[in-house]
């Protein structure tokens, strides 16, 4: 019996041997059975499989830039997939939040104030933190920087416009609204704000006007007196001064048009106070329509009406009982509802650099939020929230060098809780002192009585109590008020109006919401609510531009004198303002006078105008 040869043993090497122990390794890595090929043959087979190489390449290529056109389609193009749980069908609610002027900075300090507050941990994080799904890019058609009416005309009608623009195209028509396509669908509808219900955020999903400022004309739309009647079922908020008239006290409108009694002849059940809201028994005893203002102008900042809670109602009681009204209106209808809710006045605090004021609007913003996944885990239809900001305002930055030298690093959330009122409200009791006519060292020591009291610094200098006294319209006392607090806490401002930075985006669940993942233009969110509400926003733009009220014709230009030949959104714009394309640098570089700035606006609140 012949020997076996160890299997590591060493062979003859030759050419043939060579040739084969290539056939053989070839075999291993292909299965096939080894064979010598003439050379032609193997040729032909290395171009068959390099052909077939390219085919597939070609094909992977093609696939993936059909699946990237897909997953980032804009308004013009195909929707982007709808994900794991597909697009929804049958009834359903749709809950649009809006937290006006929050960026991403405002969640962090609004996260760390609340950990120092409550004693929390540092994992211990706001609800908003659990649900954010993408952010969203939010210029407009004229500027990098957008106000909230353009931002909120991309949530409403999914198309980019200019700042000031309430629902309405840089050519100056109108452009169909998801709330009004919802309600033309079947669907019941409302708005619930902290601010004016005539300021941009709310306008621009029942109303279309050119100019941001119109708010008499926007309340006459809100209310229904425009080409597609009523459209909204509830509106919870303030503003009540443009729905009186002039000869009314407490009325801010231009005209004697009484909008309070002529809501109530189209059927809205009204209500101005802390005790008509409280008679709706959390929704359950509303009867819609249904208005309800409860504040002159903009209901107060959290941090002050937390000690006025027997006046004004808050953003979270306000989303909880409109959702019960609309869900209990809802009860028996093919079709569910529209909410829009804001937590407008977190942009009035960045106007106003006034970190206090804007750490609890969050904070409030944070439990509507809340109050909301409350509302659709327990209810029977299904539904979606997704919630974002219009814009960033003020510029926030968690870091500010207080000397030349370097800086630390440090910012300090304690010097927030100290205070107990906003800026606003001190500046409100400021202008006591300043008019009274104590003399210097008595008007020094009640300023630092109301710092101590207000905004908790004791240790305000001499130097900051005269800016305050001796303040002027280049830096009011409100701005001194909110430097000297912000200076303590080491929080940075940029701008006392908005930034271009993107903002996060936020849902109930990715599955709900998975076209909005990730990187997004502002206009792809109204894209998503119109897709999720199944509704044709065409359809309702094609009715306000046939509408006989209104003719590009009367638009043309500003020589259209008699004001009974406007169109119903109001006088056009003038030749001068750019509706599209961006500006670009011109030597401003300057600090400029605050009320040359104010322009045509003229309130000098520095907070809703821009």
């Amino acid at each position: 019996m012949p020997q076996e040869e160890p299997l590591l043993a060493p062979r003859p090497s030759s050419d043939r041997s060579s040739m084969r122990n290539a056939e053989e390794e070839d075999a291993l890595l292909t299965g096939e059975h080894t064979h010598r090929r003439t050379p032609r043959r193997a040729l032909y087979r290395e171009i068959s499989l390099f052909t077939w190489a390219l085919l597939a390449t070609i094909a992977v290529i093609i696939l993936s830039v059909f699946y990237n056109h897909e997953l980032n389609k804009n308004q013009t193009g195909t929707k982007k997939p709808w994900g794991p749980g597909g697009k929804p069908s049958g009834k359903r609610n749709m809950i649009f939040m809006v937290s006006d002027g929050m960026g991403p900075a405002s969640l962090t300090m609004t996260r760390n104030y609340r950990q120092l507050v409550d004693g929390l941990n540092a994992d211990d994080i706001l609800v908003l933190d659990k649900h954010i799904i993408g952010t969203s890019r939010t210029r407009s058609s004229n500027s990098l920087v957008t106000d909230s009416a353009a931002g909120a005309t991309a949530f409403s009608c999914g198309l980019k416009t200019y700042n000031e623009a309430i629902a309405v195209l840089p050519d100056h028509s109108p452009c169909g609204t998801v709330l009004e396509a919802a309600k033309m669908a079947g669907y019941m509808t409302g708005m619930v704000v902290t601010t004016r219900l005539t300021d941009a955020t709310p306008a621009c999903f029942a109303s279309h006007v050119n100019r941001r400022k119109y708010e008499d004309r926007i309340a006459e739309h809100e209310i229904g007196e425009y080409p597609l009647g009523r459209v909204v079922d509830l509106m919870f908020g303030g503003g009540r001064c443009h729905f009186l008239p002039n000869s009314t006290d407490g009325s801010c409108r231009g005209d004697d048009k009484d909008l309070v009694e002529l809501a109530k002849k189209k059927g809205f059940h009204y209500m101005q106070d802390r005790k008509g809201f409280d008679a709706l028994n959390g929704g359950t005893e509303a009867k819609l329509p249904l208005m309800g203002l409860f504040a002159d102008t903009d209901i107060p900042y959290e941090i002050d009406r937390r000690s006025q809670k027997k006046v004004y109602p808050s953003l979270e009681e306000m989303a909880r009982t409109a959702l019960k009204a609309l869900s209990q209106a809802t009860e028996n209808t093919e079709q569910g509802f529209f909410l829009m809710i804001e937590g407008s006045r977190i942009d009035h605090a960045g106007h106003s650099n006034d970190p206090a004021a804007q750490v609890n609007e969050v904070l409030a913003y944070d439990k509507a939020f809340a109050s909301v996944l409350e509302f659709l885990d327990q209810d029977s239809t299904p539904g979606v929230l997704v919630s974002t900001s219009d814009h960033e305002t003020g510029g926030m930055a968690l870091a500010r060098q207080l000397h030349p030298t370097y800086p630390d690093y440090e910012w300090f959330p304690g010097v927030l809780a100290n205070a107990s009122h906003s800026t606003e409200y001190v500046n409100d009791q400021l202008k006591g002192i300043l008019s009274s006519n104590k003399d210097k060292s008595d008007k020094q020591q009640a300023v630092r009585n109301l710092l101590y009291k207000g905004l908790g610094i004791s240790d305000a200098s001499d130097d900051e109590v005269n800016a305050i006294i001796n303040a002027n319209s280049t830096w009011p006392p409100q701005y001194v008020l909110a430097d000297m607090i912000s200076r303590r806490a080491q929080i940075g401002w940029s701008t006392h109006g908005h930034s271009a930075v993107d903002v996060n985006i936020y849902a109930s669940s990715t599955k709900d919401a998975w076209p909005l993942v990730g990187n997004n233009e502002n206009t792809d969110i109204g894209s998503f609510i119109a897709a999720y509400l199944d509704v044709d926003l065409k359809e309702v733009t094609k009715k306000l531009k046939s509408s006989g009220s209104w003719s590009s014709s009367v638009l043309a230009g500003p020589e259209v004198i008699n004001e009974d030949e406007f169109n119903w959104m109001g006088h056009p714009l003038q030749e001068n303002v750019r509706t599209e394309g961006l500006d670009t640098y011109h030597g401003d570089f300057k600090k400029r006078n605050v009320d040359a700035d104010l322009g045509e606006y003229g309130s000098g609140c520095g907070c809703g105008d821009h």
